[in-house]
């Protein structure tokens, strides 16, 4: 009986053995809740536009194209008391920006079907789109006119001789020095032609057939042809960037900046346009950033975003909301008490509504245009995203989204507020296993309070300590907020569905706190945020439910500048996985495309305080790390360009840390087709199963080696 005993126990220890051998060696490619690929295939909804009527609702649908290598933006409609249906089909592209005309007959977007940018038109009833542009280099966006009967647009003019210059010289670029303007046009609205121009010939006169400068919208002889647009604003003294018609279809503010760098916003100005003169005239000229022009109802005030002046904090500073008179003037200033930045939905005769953060939450508001006093419309769904109100102002669209669903298109009338969800793209996740999210708070090291957003497994035991994984936001000034989190490249839902907290930290310059919250990690980055970062891990543990033993972090850009920091600066992590982040600001600042920010932030370039730049950069303590790092990045970055990337890379191997870079081919800052984005997942799935839980995970090449 003793030697059975015996037999049995070694028998059961052989079992366990074996049956740890069999899950590590093939079951680790087997992935917990939703696929990577489901995860990436959620179709998502973007801002809605409702019909003149206030009864019909267009709105675009991302979804991914795997075949193809690409995502997808298609434009979709639900009309009253029906379900949702796709509207249009962009084959290899995507159509977008869709707009009602002023008597609810059409829809206008803009799509790529033939090689260039259009305008086309397309009955809400369905049927075909028709074209209505045929601009030779394509359009950028474009808006209607009041009456219908119009559109203005803005296109990117061409520069002369490139294509000479090439031929005899090659391709170069003096960098800051050639660029292309964009201005403004107008063309009649001529929807239905009869005959259209394809249904008779058109013959090009011996005058014009060898001309390559003939725009394709040019009338020739014998030819049916679209409306030939008239050119309203030209030159290069600057280019137009934003616009909008006043309500009575007389003139058009538009924004414009001395070229189209992308630091050359803060030299953004105002001026009107009077469409029966022709005239310009300034109308708002200051040092700093004025744009986003909205006409009162009566045509009589602009409403419009300043920097006030500001170009040396404008980055974190919050912009302010002015407006002035048509005629021009002083400006008077409104919102002076609201603590935040505001995004103007539009100017109605009951008011000016808008939405912006409080905290986690995005709200709708309304600013008196008399008085500039704000007060709070709409707290429901928990994040109002884009609105769009009916002509006669009673009735709101919009997206939201609320903490256990995805965006969703809501209406309601504006006077009895009850939004109701016009869609269901929540079902997509309706059997994965999601946990919970909430929001806590903590203090940081330096007395600030901190918020962040804690997922939790579901079934949660708060007796169990759990692996922690901290995923920090970009920005600075972005946020986090409970939600259903798809997590970008970063496999949040499997890990949770694995049995992990994710404490998502909104540390020091993010939004929605106010102005004073976003300006503490100036001359502080890095060192802030660490502090924040490392408190938020300390109250976790303190609570009893993380195994300090098991954590890791990552992030993205700003994130992931910050996830570098903490590599270099603390070994409290497991392992950590470094997104196109910045390694040392000097690097950063020579080669980004956005030298205004570290100035900024850091309040000196490297050659007037080098100090700072040594105090807030990781690599100024690379002798320190120890952490394993897994480090991603886009090859053809310019927000943070890729030399950061090899730097932290080569500094870890000097230093012996296990290391290892894994660079994307063809992208910039984001991974913006979904294999990549796939891989990037899987990248981050197997670096942080060997640390956490010790697996050796290889990344299935085949789909027969998931299964």
């Amino acid at each position: 009986m003793q030697f059975f005993n015996v037999f049995k126990k070694r028998l059961f220890s052989i079992f366990v053995i074996y049956s740890f051998l069999v899950v590590s060696i093939h079951g680790q490619s087997k992935i917990p809740g939703p696929s990577f690929e489901e995860t990436i295939s959620i179709r998502t909804v973007g801002g809605p536009v409702v019909s003149p009527s206030g009864k019909n609702i267009a709105f675009t649908v991302r979804t991914v194209d795997w075949k193809k290598n690409r995502f997808d933006t298609e434009i979709w409609l639900v009309r009253d008391n029906e379900e949702p249906f796709q509207l249009t089909r962009t084959t290899n592209n995507s159509s977008t920006s869709p707009q009602w005309s002023p008597d609810g007959n059409w829809i206008a977007f803009v799509a790529n079907r033939d090689g260039k940018r259009q305008i086309y038109l397309i009955r809400p009833d369905g049927g075909e789109a028709q074209k209505i542009t045929d601009i030779k280099d394509g359009i950028n966006s474009f808006k209607w006119s009041p009456d219908g009967e119009r559109i203005v647009f803005s296109k990117t003019e061409k520069r002369k001789n490139l294509e000479d210059r090439e031929k005899r010289y090659g391709k170069y670029a003096v960098e800051d020095a050639e660029y292309q303007f964009s201005h403004l046009w107008i063309i009649d609205v001529e929807a239905d032609l009869w005959p259209s121009p394809v249904e008779m010939p058109c013959y090009k006169s011996d005058a014009t057939s060898d001309s390559s400068e003939t725009d394709s919208t040019e009338s020739k002889d014998d030819c049916v042809s679209l409306p030939k647009p008239k050119q309203l604003t030209k030159g290069k003294e600057y280019t137009v960037t934003r616009y909008s018609w006043s309500p009575d279809g007389k003139t058009i503010a538009f924004s414009h900046q001395i070229d189209p760098l992308i630091n050359s916003f803060q030299t953004s100005d105002i001026s009107l346009l009077t469409l029966e003169t022709g005239e310009i005239k300034p109308l708002v000229k200051n040092p700093g950033y004025d744009g986003r022009a909205v006409w009162s109802p009566d045509s009589k005030w602009i409403l419009y975003s300043t920097a006030a002046g500001n170009t040396t904090s404008n980055f974190y500073k919050n912009r302010q909301i002015h407006k002035i008179s048509a005629s021009g003037g002083k400006s008077i200033r409104l919102a002076a008490d609201f603590d935040e930045n505001i995004s103007v939905v539009d100017w109605l005769f009951p008011g000016i509504y808008f939405t912006a953060w409080q905290k986690t939450s995005r709200h709708l508001f309304k600013l008196n245009p008399e008085t500039g006093k704000t007060e709070l419309i709409a707290t429901t769904p928990t994040n109002i995203w884009s609105a769009d109100f009916s002509k006669d102002g009673k009735t709101i669209v919009f997206s939201g989204q609320n903490p256990t669903s995805l965006t969703e298109i809501y209406k309601t009338s504006l006077k009895s507020y009850r939004p109701v969800a016009l869609t269901n793209f929540s079902k997509q996740v309706q059997n994965w296993n999601l946990g919970t999210s909430e929001v806590i708070s903590w203090k940081s090291k330096d007395g600030a309070t901190i918020e962040g957003v804690l997922y939790k497994p579901n079934n949660f035991d708060p007796n169990k300590k759990y692996p922690l994984f901290v995923s920090i936001h970009g920005g600075p000034a972005a946020i986090d907020y409970p939600s259903i989190n798809t997590g970008y490249v970063y496999p949040i839902q499997q890990w949770l569905a694995k049995g992990a907290v994710v404490l998502e930290p909104n540390y020091r310059g993010s939004a929605g706190y106010g102005e004073k919250f976003r300006s503490l990690n100036v001359k502080n980055l890095g060192v802030g945020d660490a502090w924040d970062v490392l408190s938020g891990v300390d109250y976790l543990i303190n609570q009893g439910i993380i195994d300090p033993n098991r954590m890791g972090a990552m992030g993205w850009s700003q994130g992931g500048y910050i996830s570098a920091f903490l590599t270099t600066h603390t070994d409290r992590f497991k392992v950590i996985s470094v997104g196109a982040g910045i390694s040392n600001w000097v690097t950063y600042y020579v080669n980004t495309d956005i030298h205004p920010f570290t100035r900024q932030y850091l309040k000196a370039t490297p050659w007037e305080s080098p100090d700072i730049y040594f105090k807030t950069s990781p690599m100024t303590k690379i002798k320190n790390a120890k952490t394993p790092t897994l480090i991603q990045h886009g090859e053809f970055d310019k927000r943070v360009p890729i030399p950061n990337a090899y730097e932290l890379f080569q500094g870890l191997q000097d230093m012996g840390v296990e290391a290892k870079l894994i660079v994307y081919k063809g992208f910039g800052h984001g991974i913006t087709k979904p294999k990549e984005r796939l891989a990037a997942m899987w990248h981050n799935w197997q670096w942080f199963a060997k640390y956490i839980w010790e697996e050796d995970v290889e990344i299935p090449v085949k789909e027969s080696d998931q299964k």
